[in-house]
């Protein structure tokens, strides 16, 4: 399979593309990269009762052949209210080698952007006598420690297969990241084939060489039945393997800063975004601040956190960060989104810092920056501090401003005033106490992310990843995980329960530390370095817990 140098802007291109088009008209390709011979699948989705009979293909004739075509259409109804979805499936085979362009297709007012694709040599051709083939590649040959290597297992068949399953890829000093699998046509020296491609992200730990040992596919040639009462076992079985690959493992560059972050990325965007616009924010009020951090070839975990530094006259409440990953054609892509709630305590000009995260550019093999550049905010004075003078004043202060005063109260009121701060202080008091007793285990991936694998080592390695980016939340979360495998229990324990009942000293400490950075305010920038090493010492010393899952997993073709 050809890698042009073109590959990294292709998935961007597709991506801003989705992103800025408001249309109703939808198109989506399932690969951007193919060899010439080989089909790709274009959907085209209307929501907004477009006729798709109507289409006009003829302009992406010109460098495709269309295959096959089939409708879908589902109907929803969300509070009352109908929607109806159509799509139309497109089965495409390119016409020629380079940069080709699935055009900008129309309906009425509805129209959808042109879509990049990449097609290259038609793959080596095979033995007349095979019938299955299956072989491995990378997409590099060399890496940074703990930067992203594509593996894709290509399993080609010309006849019928049942039962088939790709052993599980396990490594020792990498994580490894399953990635969504791919089925299309491929017609090779006039002979067609189909095609299964299983994807996996890997990221490597350790410097040095990493071998990715031979993958197992194991399949059954399909017989077919005689008749309804025949439920023989199939016909012969068939085994393939595929050679044993190596990538060179690169250390972390003596020329990234020293007291940042490591993130090796294809591309590192930093953004923010206002409940309300900050300008329009008066004395005593608050407006939500969201700061999204996304890096392409990077797991969310990896994504170091945002510090917002409060100043005189500014406060920060940060929540909870949400760390999520997404996949697309070039592998992992992670996202990292915090958000606080800045009050002002008084009126007048501030200036909210820049915030610069270093990066390193493994397509360009330089350390670059991710810049949220610095804003100047103006706060309004507050409703009380333009009202008529405090002398006058009769009206009730609001409870904004009861919360954060601008003005003295009037000595009438100073009394009440007084027993009412005494009483909120007190069940303030109560709250954090309450809080800090019964506090629930923290979890890190939200309500609708898909659930991890309960396997010891990779729990262990998700941990080390989150360790690494000095991330204290992903790693508390991380933590609890990796215990509940590592302990074969059926629900999680709290972090000072896991440390008392595994009676580790260092591993105590490091959690300690953890805890403190994450509950009590002051605390400084948190290291993830101790912790796991901490985990590791536990593991050497103790073993690790014998992995349970199996070691295949079935493949999921689409049908076409």
């Amino acid at each position: 399979m050809m890698l042009s140098g073109k590959r990294f802007w292709i998935p961007l291109l597709v991506v801003f593309t989705a992103a800025s088009s408001q249309a109703a008209l939808e198109v989506a390709v399932d690969r951007q990269e193919v060899a010439l011979g080989d089909s790709i699948r274009l959907v085209i989705t209307a929501t907004a009762n477009e006729d798709l009979d109507a289409l006009d293909l003829r302009r992406l004739l010109a460098d495709f052949e269309i295959l096959q075509r089939s409708a879908t259409s589902s109907t929803s109804i969300v509070n009352g209210e109908r929607s109806q979805t159509r799509q139309v499936l497109l089965d495409l085979s390119p016409r020629r080698e380079g940069l080709l362009a699935i055009p900008g297709l129309r309906i009425g007012a509805a129209t959808s952007e042109p879509i990049a694709v990449e097609v290259g040599p038609p793959p080596a051709p095979t033995d007349a006598d095979q019938t299955v083939v299956v072989a491995a590649e990378v997409d590099r040959q060399e890496v940074y420690v703990q930067g992203q290597i594509l593996l894709t297992v290509r399993i080609q068949q010309s006849i019928n297969l049942d039962s088939r399953s790709v052993s599980e890829l396990q490594l020792d000093n990498a994580y490894v990241q399953p990635l969504e699998q791919n089925s299309f046509q491929r017609t090779q020296d006039g002979r067609p084939w189909l095609v299964h491609e299983v994807r996996y992200a890997i990221f490597p730990e350790q410097s040095g060489t990493l071998t990715i040992p031979p993958q197992v596919f194991t399949g059954r040639e399909s017989s077919g039945r005689r008749s309804v009462f025949d439920f023989g076992s199939g016909g012969r079985q068939l085994q393939r393997r595929t050679e044993p690959l190596t990538v060179n493992v690169l250390p972390r560059p003596s020329t990234f800063p020293a007291n940042d972050t490591w993130l090796p990325a294809r591309d590192l965007v930093i953004e923010e975004s206002w409940s309300k616009l900050p300008d329009t924010l008066q004395a005593g009020e608050s407006v939500t601040r969201t700061i999204t951090l996304r890096g392409a070839g990077l797991q969310g975990a990896q994504l170091p956190p945002i510090a917002f530094e409060a100043q005189d006259g500014l406060r920060y409440y940060p929540d909870q960060p949400v760390v999520t990953d997404a996949e697309n054609a070039a592998g992992l892509a992670g996202q990292r989104r915090e958000s606080a709630a800045l009050v002002a305590n008084r009126a007048g000009r501030f200036t909210l810092p820049e915030i610069r995260i270093p990066w390193w550019d493994v397509a360009q093999d330089t350390v670059r920056y991710a810049v949220l550049p610095a804003r100047e905010i103006t706060v309004a004075p507050g409703a009380s501090a333009t009202a008529s003078p405090p002398a006058t004043q009769t009206d009730a202060p609001r409870s904004n401003d009861a919360l954060f005063p601008l003005d003295p109260a009037p000595k009438s009121d100073s009394r009440l005033w007084q027993w009412l701060t005494a009483f909120f202080a007190v069940l303030w008091a109560a709250t954090i106490v309450l809080f800090w007793r019964w506090r629930p285990a923290v979890h890190a991936t939200p309500p609708n992310a898909t659930p991890r694998n309960n396997s010891e080592s990779r729990a262990f390695k998700q941990l080390q990843a989150a360790c690494a980016s000095d991330s204290a939340a992903a790693a508390r979360a991380a933590l609890l995980h990796w215990a509940q495998a590592y302990l074969d229990m059926p629900r999680p324990l709290r972090a000072d329960q896991l440390a008392r009942h595994l009676g580790d000293a260092g591993l105590s400490q490091a959690i300690a530390e953890l805890d403190a950075a994450l509950y009590r305010s002051g605390s400084s920038q948190w290291r993830g370095a101790a912790l796991a090493s901490a985990v590791a010492e536990l593991r050497r010393r103790k073993g690790g817990k014998r992995d349970r899952a199996v070691d295949t997993f079935a493949l999921y073709p689409t049908t076409s």
